[in-house]
């Protein structure tokens, strides 16, 4: 039989113990997932799909793999079915302008005419079906179009979507950037599997703080899918590092921090151009 242990808390927490998770089990192939299943709470969930014996409990193992204690692990018993597929099967194609965000297991789903971004769903949390990033995708679209920019920054890449999506479309070089180095890892190889490792360069760095920040900038477009308070917080930096004529999208920002998030870009002389709205969550777009 097959049993989910599963453990929840925070994003940063998530990813570790995802990581913990792949070396654990890497010999047994076991399916393993994480997910965001509360946006309001920023809350995640990683688990794994282990073989078990009838009457046997391997909660100890996963415990014993991320550090934590065996109470704190959550079963769930599991009939006798492919659960990966299952999974994979219940994340959709999302469609943001030209780009196509997919799975593998949906290949077959690309027209002529997409911009094709695969992501797996074992990172879902990078895989475009979060309404941030497809609203940073559709503006990435129409800017592209418009202002044809040399060099861009995706500022806290996950699992680089963003970035893959701003290679392919202008074919320019970006730097995608994250604090975690799981999601770095992660990040390098969905730029690998996606042909743009020769555009998209992937590095370690906390905001800006970084010698390949600062020896790209400045650029063309500034792309940042994180949250209201590190945005309003980097603000200037934000302003230091835009080329003239440069234009910044921002999401992970809720409805009611809009004015908030504007107000402080404002008073580096960033100022509001374009507002999409997805469900409660904005992406703004701003110049100087």
């Amino acid at each position: 039989m097959q049993i989910r242990y599963f453990i929840q808390g925070p994003k940063a927490d998530a990813e570790g113990w995802y990581a913990a998770l792949e070396t654990a089990f890497e010999d047994e192939g076991s399916p393993l997932a994480i997910t965001e299943i509360d946006e309001a709470k920023r809350l995640f969930e990683a688990s794994a799909y282990l073989d078990v014996d009838e009457g046997d409990d391997r909660a100890a193992d996963f415990a014993e793999a991320i550090g934590v204690a065996t109470d704190r692990v959550g079963r769930e018993d599991l009939p006798d079915k492919d659960w990966m597929a299952d999974v994979l099967a219940g994340l959709k194609p999302v469609r943001a302008g030209q780009f196509l965000v997919h799975g593998a297991h949906d290949r077959d789903k690309v027209r002529p005419n997409d911009l094709s971004i695969e992501i797996e769903a074992g990172m879902a949390f990078g895989t475009g079906h979060h309404g941030t990033t497809a609203g940073c995708l559709t503006l990435i679209g129409e800017e592209v179009r418009r202002r044809k920019p040399r060099r861009a920054l995706d500022l806290g890449t996950g699992s680089a979507v963003l970035a893959i999506g701003l290679a392919k479309l202008a074919r320019m070089p970006v730097l995608a950037t994250d604090i975690d180095p799981v999601a770095v890892k992660v990040a390098a190889d969905n730029v690998r599997e996606n042909g743009v490792a020769g555009l998209v360069s992937c590095v370690e760095a906390t905001g800006f703080r970084s010698g390949q920040v600062a020896t790209k900038a400045p650029f063309d477009l500034i792309v940042a899918n994180v949250l209201a308070g590190p945005l309003r917080a980097m603000a200037p930096d934000f302003a230091r590092h835009l080329a003239p004529g440069g234009r910044v999208i921002l999401s992970g920002i809720l409805t009611e921090q809009r004015w908030s998030v504007l107000a402080s870009f404002a008073t580096q002389g960033l100022y509001h151009r374009r507002t999409l709205t997805m469900g409660e969550w904005v992406t703004l777009l701003l110049s100087r």
